[in-house]
């Protein structure tokens, strides 16, 4: 069962304090207001976690608040992922880079933990939140700054799909699978790129036909030589016919260059192998040499980047 944490679990006079200390555990350094209704309760919360690969999910469920994560709090840490809140229940505002976020149910918003925002309720919500290293984001998207405490709707179109993909993935989540689970993810991912795609400030000229398919070559011969550790820019372009200058110019409109790009296809390819049971008495080592990694702390340090984790603890983790 996926772990639920709650206030119910200290007195009463202790409860904003143990909620405090609870999203600060589960997410970033934070503090919390609670915010007085006039309905005379008491301050609730609970948080039910769900661990997906590279993919933090959890459903908070919480009386009326105000959440603040000030320069304090980024000065003393070196947290550095992006947060999605899709609000399941109630209305809630995500303020952030000049720009306010209002939610109504199944509209959901964008935040980067290494700048200020606050999150603002004014009555019981439950909100789903899920979050995810800042690179892995970064190497999605262009200039995320631009994206952020912008409401995508949830009625329509790409939010509409994740949130119908949350609440299936609550439904069965216990009986999710590794392989599964890690698919689940990217899925989650993909639909949650596309989503911050339709927004105005992520619009970028189109591609020309012509580099659309140079792009698609340089892309499908990276794919196909992952394992090959000699696999460059360089080679590329004397394999395809093309300059070294041509290739970075059809990844200009692209979030990473041809070089990042090479390094996080390894890094998910290395990801699938080591969920894959065929595979797990293969040592971690190898797996990284089978796909192009030459050096074993580069690999491990630029997994946990990606990831969030070790790949043992990727691999034992799901193996769990």
């Amino acid at each position: 069962m996926t772990p639920l944490l709650s206030t119910d679990a200290v007195s009463r006079d202790q409860r904003l304090a143990y909620w405090t200390d609870m999203i600060c555990n589960v997410y970033v350094q934070l503090e919390c207001d609670a915010v007085r209704t006039g309905d005379g309760g008491d301050f609730e919360g609970s948080i039910r976690q769900h661990a997906l690969p590279g993919l933090g999910m959890s459903v908070v469920t919480s009386r009326a608040q105000k959440v603040m994560r000030t320069p304090g709090h980024i000065a003393a840490s070196s947290d550095d992922c992006f947060l999605v809140s899709i609000q399941a229940r109630g209305q809630g505002v995500v303020r952030q880079d000049g720009r306010d976020a209002v939610l109504g149910a199944g509209d959901f918003a964008l935040y980067d933990s290494t700048r200020p925002y606050q999150l603002l309720f004014d009555q019981p919500f439950e909100q789903i939140v899920l979050k995810l290293p800042g690179e892995r984001l970064r190497s999605e998207l262009r200039d995320t700054e631009a994206l952020t405490a912008t409401t995508v709707s949830g009625r329509e179109g790409a939010g509409h799909l994740l949130l119908g993909m949350i609440r299936t993935l609550r439904e069965d989540f216990d009986a999710l699978q590794p392989a599964s689970a890690l698919a689940v993810a990217h899925g989650v991912q993909n639909i949650l790129v596309a989503g911050l795609q339709t927004l105005p400030a992520a619009h970028a000229p189109a591609l020309s036909n012509l580099t659309a398919y140079h792009l698609g070559r340089v892309k499908q011969r990276i794919d196909e030589q992952l394992a090959d550790p000699t696999l460059s820019v360089g080679t590329l372009a004397a394999q395809l016919g093309m300059s070294v200058s041509h290739i970075h110019r059809v990844f200009k409109s692209e979030p990473l260059t041809p070089s990042q790009y090479i390094w996080e296809r390894r890094l998910d390819a290395c990801s699938r192998d080591l969920l894959e049971p065929r595979l797990a008495g293969r040592p971690v080592g190898e797996i990284a040499y089978g796909r192009g990694f030459n050096d074993a702390a580069h690999f491990s340090r630029a997994f946990r980047e990606r990831f969030g984790c070790s790949p043992r603890e990727w691999r034992r983790q799901r193996a769990q």
